[in-house]
C-alpha cells in the first residue's frame, strides 16, 4: 500500500522533467527544418540570435522571423518563408526590427495572409508560386541597412482571429551571393514586437501604382500618374515608400483638398527603399484625392519600357504607410486609376525634379529589383478575387420543379427566414400602349391584376410558401423587404411606393405618392423602380425612375428627407441618371448601389449624405444595367445582370464583381436556354444567385460549391458567420428521428425472438446479477476506505509539486497560446510594455490632434534599446486617447 506514494512522486519526477525538456524544445517548424538537413548546426543561427528580456507584462511579447541557416545558390534568389500568428486571438504589432546586412541581404517584405502558398519550411518565392493564395497584404520592406520602423504610439498593425491574416510570409531577396562563398547559413529576419492590448489605431498601407504607362525609347522625360478620390474614413499617414525599377527618377505623393496639393512624400527610388517619415501634418478624409507621380527617363533604351514584373520593365508604387481608428479599420488600400491630364496640370514643381543619387547608393541589381516580387503579389491580391470564395456559377436545373404560373418577372427579394420573394405582373404587360408620353398609365380600366403578384417560394425546390398581393397592383416592378418582413414595393403605373404587410393580410401600411399622378416633387414620383431600405436607420431610398432622374431618401415613416442625382469624380463630367433602375443597400459600407440602366453602370453613394462613392462602368454590360445585388463576402461582391442595348450588342448575362477592385470575377447565364430580359437579381445566404426575367416570365437559379457570408437584397441585416456555422453543424448533426426509428426497428427484431428463451435468459442474467451485486458488496468496503485515506495526502503532495514544477519553468513567461500554436514560431519573448517606449507621439494627452505626432522615431541599429527604456514600470499600457478633431 505505501509503494502507491512513491510510484506516484516517481510520476511527478518525471512529469517535471518533461515539462522542462517541452519549454526548451524547439517548435515544430525547427525540427521539420532539421530532418530536411537543412540547418546541419541549428545553434548557428541561435547564436546569431540576440538573447531577448523575457517578458514581464503578459499583454506583450515579441515574435522572431529568421530563415532556417539557408544558402542562396544563385545570386537574385527569393526565398520566402510563413509563420503562423502566435494566438488564435486578437494581437498588434507594434514595432519592426530587422536583423539583416546589406551585404548578405538585398531586401527584405513582410506579408500578412491567410493562405501561404507553400507548407514547405522556406520555398523559392521568385517564381511562378509567389507568396500566399489569398490576398497578401504589406506590413513591412526593410532594404540596403535602412533602420527600423517604428509606428506611432497606441497604433499597431492587426493580425489573428478577426483580421484575416493568421499567418506571416517572410521574404528575402538575396542579391549578391558572393557573401555565401565562405558556405555560412543565414539567419536573417524580422522580430516583432505585438501586444494583445487592443490599439485605439490600426496600421494599414495604401498603394498607388500605375499600370499602364509607355517609356518611349530615347525620351528624356515621361510620367506616370496616378488618383484616386477617397471615400473612406479618415487616415493618418505617417510614413512612405516608393519603387521604381533602373528608370525611375522620383516618386511624389499628394494629397488634393479643395484644388490644394500637399505633399505626403517624396524620395528617390533609387535610394534605400525603406519607409520614410510622411508630412506630419497631411491626414486624407472623404472627398480628397490621393495622387501620385513617378519620373522615368527612356534614355538608353532601344525600345518601349511596360509595367511589369521582370527587371526589364518598370514599375511606378507610391506606399503609404497610415493609420486610423480601429472601429473603421482598413489594412490594405489600393489606388490604380490614371490620374487625368488636367488634374496633373496643377501637381507641384518639385514633382518633377529628379533626385540626384550618388553611384554607391544605387540599390538595383542585374536581376529582378526589390519589389518584383512585391509588386506580383500587390497584382496577385487585386486578382485574388477570381478565385476567392468565388467558383464558376452553373444552372441548377430543374429548377423549380413545378410551374409557378409567372407574368413577367419584375422583382426579386428574400424574407428573414431567406425565402424567395417574387413579384410579378399576372396577365397585365407592360407594353408600347401602356402609358402616353406624360407617363400616365391607360390601361386602367383593366382593374388591378386580380392574381397573388407576391410569392413567397422556397429556395431550395421552388415550392410556394405564401401568396399575396391580389387587387393591390396595376404594373409591379421593384421589391424589397424589411427587418419585419414588410414588403417595400413600386408601381409604375400608380406611381407610388408602397409598404405592405407580409403576414398576407394585404395591408398597405405606408404610400409615398399620388396614385395615378406622375410628377417631381417631393410629394409625387414618376414610374419609380426600386426601393432600398437602410438596416441601421429604417430609412427608405426610391430609384425615380423611367422619367425622373434621382434618388430620394425618406424616412421609415415615410417623411422626405433629401434627394440626389448621378455622381462624378469630375464634377465638370457628370453625367445624369438615364433610368435608375435598381437600388440595393451596403450595410457594412452603409453605402447604397444603384444600376443607372441606360448609362451602362453602377454608382455608390454614401447612405447618409449621398456623396458620390465609385462608379464601376464596364465594356462587358454592353451598355445596360438592369438591376444589382450585393454580399458583403471578401472585398465585397456586386451581382448584376446586364440588358439588350439598342447601340451596343453583348450577351446577356449575369455578373460577379469584387466592389473594392471593380473587377469581374465571373460571369453566368443559362447553357440550354438564353435570358430575354433578366430584370432583377439577388443571392441567398448559402451563394445560390436567383434572376428574375421579364421576357421569359420564369426565375433561373444558380449556384456555386462555395458558401458566402450574405446580405440579403435591400433590408435585411447581415447574417453572421456564427449563426452559418451553427446552420451547418445543424445539417451535418444526425437527426433525432433517426436514432429513434433505428431504436425501434432493434426492439422488433428482438421481439421476435421465441419468448421462451428470452425469459430464460432474462432468469439467468437476474441471477448472475444477484451474486456479483453481493460478492462486491462484501469485497468492496475496506479497499475502498483504504484508498480514501491514502488519496487525500497524495493530492496534497501532487499539487504542491505541480506548483513548483510551474513556478521553475514560468519565471516571468508570458501567458502564451498552447504550444500546438505558439510553439510553430518559436520562443516569444520581450520587454515589458514600459520597455516599447515608441517616442513621444503625442505632444500633449489633452486635446489631442493631428499635430500632436513627432516625426517617425528610427534607430540606427539592431541592438536591444535599454537605459531608460528598460526603466520605465512593467505595468505601463499603452493609452487610448480620444480620437482626432479629423475623425469626427
Amino acid at each position: 500500500m505505501m509503494g502507491a506514494p512513491a510510484l506516484c512522486a516517481v510520476l511527478l519526477t518525471f512529469i517535471c522533467h518533461s515539462r522542462g525538456l517541452e519549454v526548451q524544445r524547439p517548435p515544430r517548424y525547427w525540427s521539420k527544418r532539421s530532418q530536411e538537413n537543412i540547418l546541419s548546426d541549428p545553434s548557428d543561427c541561435a547564436s546569431r540570435t540576440k538573447q531577448q528580456p523575457a517578458i514581464t507584462n503578459p499583454h506583450n511579447f515579441s515574435v522572431d522571423l529568421r530563415m532556417p541557416g539557408v544558402i542562396p545558390a544563385r545570386p537574385d534568389t527569393y526565398l520566402c518563408m510563413a509563420f503562423p500568428v502566435p494566438t488564435g486571438r486578437d494581437a498588434y504589432i507594434v514595432d519592426f526590427i530587422p536583423h539583416a546586412s546589406m551585404d548578405t541581404v538585398h531586401h527584405m517584405l513582410l506579408f500578412g495572409c491567410q493562405t501561404p502558398v507553400s507548407s514547405s519550411s522556406y520555398w523559392d518565392c521568385g517564381s511562378v508560386q509567389g507568396t500566399c493564395e489569398d490576398e497578401a497584404s504589406i506590413m513591412y520592406a526593410w532594404a540596403r541597412n535602412a533602420p527600423p520602423t517604428k509606428l506611432p504610439k497606441d497604433v499597431g498593425f492587426k493580425v489573428g482571429r478577426s483580421s484575416g491574416m493568421s499567418y506571416f510570409v517572410l521574404q528575402i531577396h538575396y542579391g549578391d551571393v558572393a557573401a555565401f562563398r565562405d558556405h555560412h547559413r543565414d539567419c536573417s529576419g524580422l522580430s516583432l514586437r505585438m501586444t494583445s492590448k487592443p490599439q485605439p489605431f490600426i496600421a494599414g498601407i495604401y498603394l498607388l501604382m500605375a499600370v499602364d504607362t509607355v517609356i518611349l525609347p530615347g525620351k528624356r522625360v515621361t510620367d506616370a500618374d496616378v488618383a484616386c478620390d477617397y471615400s473612406s474614413y479618415p487616415i493618418y499617414p505617417f510614413a512612405f515608400r516608393t519603387h521604381t525599377h533602373r528608370l525611375g527618377k522620383v516618386v511624389s505623393g499628394y494629397r488634393i483638398r479643395n484644388g490644394k496639393w500637399s505633399l505626403i512624400g517624396r524620395q528617390s527610388p533609387q535610394l534605400p527603399q525603406a519607409f520614410y517619415q510622411a508630412n506630419a501634418e497631411v491626414d486624407v478624409k472623404y472627398g480628397d484625392t490621393v495622387a501620385a507621380r513617378c519620373v522615368f527617363t527612356g534614355e538608353g533604351r532601344t525600345s518601349k519600357t511596360y509595367i511589369g514584373g521582370t527587371s526589364d520593365d518598370e514599375m511606378c508604387n507610391f506606399y503609404l504607410m497610415f493609420y486610423m481608428e480601429s472601429k473603421h479599420a482598413i489594412p490594405y488600400m489600393s489606388c490604380m486609376e490614371t490620374g487625368s491630364k488636367e488634374l496633373f496640370q496643377h501637381i507641384p514643381a518639385e514633382a518633377n525634379v529628379p533626385i540626384a543619387v550618388a553611384p554607391d547608393h544605387s540599390m538595383m541589381h542585374m536581376g529582378k529589383s526589390a519589389d518584383d516580387q512585391d509588386d506580383r503579389s500587390v497584382m496577385d491580391a487585386n486578382q485574388a478575387g477570381q478565385t476567392l470564395d468565388q467558383d464558376h456559377l452553373e444552372l441548377v436545373s430543374p429548377w423549380p420543379q413545378s410551374s409557378l404560373q409567372l407574368g413577367q418577372v419584375s422583382g426579386l427579394a428574400l424574407d428573414s427566414d431567406s425565402n424567395l420573394v417574387i413579384f410579378h405582373r399576372g396577365d397585365h404587360h407592360w407594353g408600347a400602349d401602356s402609358f402616353n408620353s406624360q407617363a400616365r398609365y391607360q390601361q386602367r380600366a383593366l382593374g388591378p391584376i386580380q392574381q397573388s403578384t407576391i410569392l413567397v417560394v422556397d429556395p431550395g425546390k421552388g415550392n410556394i410558401l405564401k401568396a399575396s398581393g391580389r387587387n393591390m397592383f396595376y404594373m409591379p416592378h421593384g421589391i424589397t423587404t424589411d427587418k419585419e418582413n414588410n414588403y417595400w414595393v413600386t408601381d409604375v403605373a400608380l406611381h407610388q411606393v408602397l409598404k405592405v404587410s407580409g403576414d398576407g393580410g394585404d395591408r398597405t401600411l405606408l404610400t409615398i405618392g399620388e396614385a395615378f399622378i406622375p410628377g417631381s416633387d417631393s410629394s409625387h414620383l414618376c414610374q419609380p423602380t426600386d426601393v432600398a431600405v437602410d438596416t441601421h436607420t429604417g430609412n427608405i431610398f426610391v430609384s425615380d425612375g423611367y422619367c425622373n432622374s434621382r434618388i430620394l431618401k425618406f424616412s421609415a415613416d415615410g417623411k422626405y428627407l433629401s434627394e440626389w442625382g448621378a455622381g462624378s469624380s469630375d464634377r465638370r463630367r457628370r453625367v445624369a441618371f438615364k433610368v435608375p433602375h435598381s437600388l440595393v443597400f451596403l450595410p457594412d459600407r452603409r453605402e447604397v448601389c444603384v444600376a443607372d440602366r441606360e448609362n451602362g453602370r453602377i454608382q455608390c453613394f454614401i447612405a447618409e449624405t449621398g456623396e458620390f462613392v465609385k462608379e464601376i462602368k464596364k465594356e462587358e454590360f454592353g451598355g445596360e444595367v438592369f438591376a444589382i445585388s450585393y454580399s458583403p463576402a471578401g472585398d465585397g461582391l456586386i451581382f448584376a445582370v446586364n440588358g439588350q442595348s439598342p447601340y451596343r450588342s453583348a450577351p446577356l448575362r449575369g455578373f460577379v464583381i469584387n466592389y473594392s477592385t471593380k473587377d469581374i470575377l465571373d460571369t453566368f447565364s443559362p447553357k440550354t436556354e438564353e435570358f430575354m430580359m433578366p430584370h432583377d437579381i439577388v443571392e441567398t445566404r448559402d451563394g445560390s444567385v436567383f434572376v428574375g426575367d421579364a421576357g421569359s416570365k420564369s426565375v433561373f437559379k444558380f449556384t456555386s460549391e462555395k458558401f458566402h457570408r450574405s446580405v440579403k437584397k435591400a433590408g435585411i441585416e447581415v447574417q453572421e458567420l456564427e449563426e452559418m456555422e451553427t446552420f451547418v453543424q445543424t445539417k451535418l448533426r444526425p437527426e433525432p428521428n433517426t436514432l429513434k426509428t433505428a431504436l425501434v426497428k432493434e426492439k422488433q427484431t428482438l421481439a421476435q425472438q421465441p419468448q421462451v428463451q428470452k425469459e430464460t435468459e432474462e432468469e439467468e442474467e437476474e441471477e448472475k446479477k444477484k451474486s456479483v451485486v453481493k460478492t462486491k458488496r462484501g469485497e468492496g468496503v475496506l479497499p475502498a476506505v483504504l484508498t480514501t485515506l491514502l488519496l487525500v495526502p497524495l493530492l496534497l503532495v501532487i499539487s504542491t509539486g505541480v506548483f513548483i514544477c510551474w513556478r521553475r519553468n514560468h519565471p516571468g513567461d508570458v501567458k502564451g497560446e498552447p504550444s500546438s500554436v505558439g510553439g510553430i514560431l518559436g520562443r516569444i519573448r520581450g520587454k515589458a510594455v514600459g520597455s516599447l517606449n515608441l517616442g513621444n507621439f503625442f505632444a500633449s494627452h489633452k486635446g489631442y490632434s493631428r499635430q500632436g505626432f513627432d516625426q517617425l522615431s528610427t534607430e540606427g541599429s539592431d541592438q536591444e534599446r535599454n537605459g531608460e527604456d528598460s526603466s520605465d514600470s512593467e505595468n505601463e499600457e499603452y493609452s487610448a486617447l480620444p480620437p482626432p478633431g479629423a475623425a469626427s
